[in-house]
């Protein structure tokens, strides 16, 4: 049975997609992050405004606050071989450790088994200490130099770009462009990707107009690249992440200004959270959250939302399309594609006014 008042469209897949010329996918950020395009929809005059993302400060209200996800990528892509020379790659899913092992991916050939191990740089080898539907339990017998798998990894580890960028080969440079400014809690495997555009510069100008900032943490899994397979949208089966929120940032989240999300993840902290007479929110506790927003969803939390240009057929657009529509998000992007808006990760900016 259908949602009250929602066009069947809106609950098909198909209707998700979206042509997107293959030069508009950006491979690198923009120079300087605040240079990127930002696309503003204010959906009370239904107008659109092309401008800088550094001109952001223009289009927030003087007291309103914004909400940023302070989660850090760590680079958790280890390459290595098996004892006979086969090539190997793990994807660490987790830095906290589970009586000594972590949850990861193992990419190699040949069935993988409990004791199998895999040769690393710097002499570490690691050992498969459980199996479970696809992921793997794995221990790293690292010296003391190295001290933790955090240490190591940010030694050895690559950044894991998306797939659709560089065919997902990082380099070093990824390791500072594939992190926002204010990352500080490590654990996820994909970047926060709204919050790139931000600097010291947009910080600055943002002050001036005594706009606070809140911090909400959500580890990005994974998940969040999971391609929905479903024809019906509802019939999806929604990633869950953890999240948390410290003391100080909880406070700041209760005031009562205009709120503005950067990015999906920040939103869906808030949604999660969020009721009628403020948040249901235990300072640090860890939380899980499944929410799927979509068209027929109240999004309640927010007054609007910065967020990058997403796949056809995800579960980012549709949580756009939570906000003003799918047939006006799509329009959107049409004119963003005829604008030659840079699209995904490392792409160009929306703001979106209610």
């Amino acid at each position: 049975m259908l949602p009250e008042g929602i066009d069947p469209k809106d609950l098909l897949l198909s209707s998700y997609d979206y042509h997107l010329p293959e030069e508009l996918i950006a491979s690198r950020p923009a120079p300087n992050r605040h240079t990127s395009k930002l696309l503003v929809y204010n959906a009370k005059d239904d107008t659109v405004t092309h401008t800088s993302f550094l001109e952001l400060d223009k289009f927030l209200p003087s007291g309103a606050q914004i909400v940023f996800n302070q989660s850090k990528v760590f680079p958790c892509r280890l390459v290595g071989k098996k004892p006979t020379g086969g090539k190997a790659e793990i994807f660490v899913l987790s830095v906290v450790d589970v009586d000594g092992s972590y949850p990861c991916l193992i990419k190699s050939r040949g069935k993988k088994d409990l004791g199998d191990t895999y040769l690393l740089d710097g002499d570490v080898q690691a050992t498969i200490t459980w199996v479970e539907e696809g992921r793997f339990g794995v221990s790293f017998n690292i010296d003391s130099q190295a001290s933790s798998l955090a240490n190591y990894l940010e030694e050895y580890g690559k950044i894991p770009i998306p797939p659709y960028i560089r065919g997902g080969e990082s380099d070093d440079l990824d390791k500072k462009d594939y992190q926002t400014v204010y990352a500080k809690e490590v654990g996820s495997v994909a970047a926060p990707t709204a919050g790139l555009h931000f600097s010291d510069e947009v910080f600055s100008k943002l002050e001036k107009k005594n706009i606070d900032r809140a911090y909400v943490t959500l580890h990005v899994g994974l998940g969040t690249f999971a391609p929905v397979k479903t024809e019906n949208v509802l019939d999806h089966d929604m990633h869950t992440e953890q999240y948390f929120v410290d003391q100080q940032n909880l406070e700041r989240l209760e005031q009562k200004r205009p709120r503005f999300c950067v990015g999906t993840t920040s939103l869906r902290v808030l949604e999660s959270s969020f009721k009628s007479t403020g948040f249901d929110l235990e300072a640090d506790k860890r939380y899980q959250t499944n929410i799927f927003l979509h068209p027929g969803k109240d999004v309640k939390s927010i007054d609007g939302l910065i967020t990058n240009f997403h796949l056809p057929k995800s579960t980012l657009l549709m949580l756009v399309s939570s906000l003003i529509g799918r047939e006006k998000t799509l329009e959107l992007y049409k004119i963003a594609i005829e604008n030659e808006y840079r699209f995904f990760s490392y792409g160009d900016a929306m703001l979106i006014l209610r």
